[in-house]
């Protein structure tokens, strides 16, 4: 098929390169622009896909918008069999979804239509659900409501954000091939209407760990920042990212985010937390006994 693909981070990519891999022809990769980047924040640092797309010999466009005539018809002159969408990040017009011969096909995070929206993969893991999972959707005007294709599923257990998307990621890259692949036989199912949710996006101060919740909550909130934005606390006005912890019972009590030894266990609203892999502000990752050996955190501490 000839296929506009349309992705920008890290997650479109395994999309991308199935596609090419599978032997269909992309005859342009749209993505988000050049953002400032790089070591001193100022370079106009490309998108993962725009990356990818630029050394597998694929145009690549990035437009701020695709509301205009002129963008538009740019789109439409391409005459795509269909387009391919995995996290890009603009919301397509009718006229782009109408474009391409067979519409629009679109890689979402989650098994519609539960966590519909931009963080499907963080609030799953939030919410304390024990699965979730790709849905190939026929988009439509509305926020991932379109009809679905073909969904797979895969357990949630303890893993970080980072990790489930790196599986997403591939796991939705070989459902859309061979979705593609037999389009043909693919019945477009309507979404129920039950059990419909929305992943808002992720605002930074959600990553502050709040000690008042239950011990699992909390670190469900350290794996679902991880990587990024990073769940974190404070001390000394110095903040600490907790890159891994376990929710641990507790015989002794305190104060939520009050540590109960010298190994940097916190209280929390129930149980207690022991993060076992931190980072401070501008220094490496490193395991939590090895930072205590230079920078103690005594029991009764107070974190913020």
């Amino acid at each position: 098929m000839r296929i506009v693909f349309m992705g920008t981070p890290d997650f479109a990519v395994p999309a991308l390169v199935a596609l090419v891999e599978a032997g269909h022809e992309v005859v342009a990769a749209y993505s988000q622009p050049p953002r400032p980047g790089g070591r001193r924040g100022k370079e106009l640092t490309p998108s993962p896909v725009h990356r990818e797309a630029e050394a597998r010999g694929i145009e690549v466009r990035h437009p701020v918008s695709l509301k205009s005539a002129e963008e538009q018809e740019k789109f439409a002159a391409l005459e795509a069999d269909i387009a391919v969408v995995a996290a890009y990040g603009l919301l397509l017009p009718q006229a782009v979804l109408d474009a391409p011969r067979l519409g629009c096909l679109n890689i979402h995070a989650s098994i519609l239509p539960r966590w519909r929206g931009a963080a499907p993969i963080q609030r799953a893991i939030l919410a304390g659900d024990p699965t979730t999972g790709v849905t190939i959707m026929q988009m439509e005007a509305g926020l991932d409501t379109g009809p679905m294709l073909a969904t797979l599923r895969t357990t949630i257990d303890r893993k970080t954000a980072g990790e489930l998307t790196a599986e997403l990621a591939e796991k939705g890259a070989q459902l859309m091939v061979g979705t593609l692949r037999d389009l043909a036989v693919h019945r477009a199912v309507t979404q129920p209407e039950e059990g419909v949710t929305y992943a808002r996006k992720i605002d930074k101060a959600e990553a502050r760990l709040d000690f008042t919740a239950p011990a699992e909550q909390v670190e469900r909130q350290v794996r679902a920042f991880m990587p990024a934005p990073g769940a974190f606390f404070e001390l000394d006005g110095e903040r600490y990212k907790v890159l891994a912890a376990d929710s641990v019972e507790v015989s002794g009590s305190g104060a939520p985010a009050t540590t109960l030894d010298d190994s940097l266990t916190v209280t929390c609203g129930e149980g207690a937390l022991r993060v076992t892999r931190i980072q401070r502000a501008g220094k490496p990752a490193m395991d939590t006994a090895d930072l205590l050996r230079g920078r103690a955190i005594p029991a009764g501490t107070r974190l913020a």
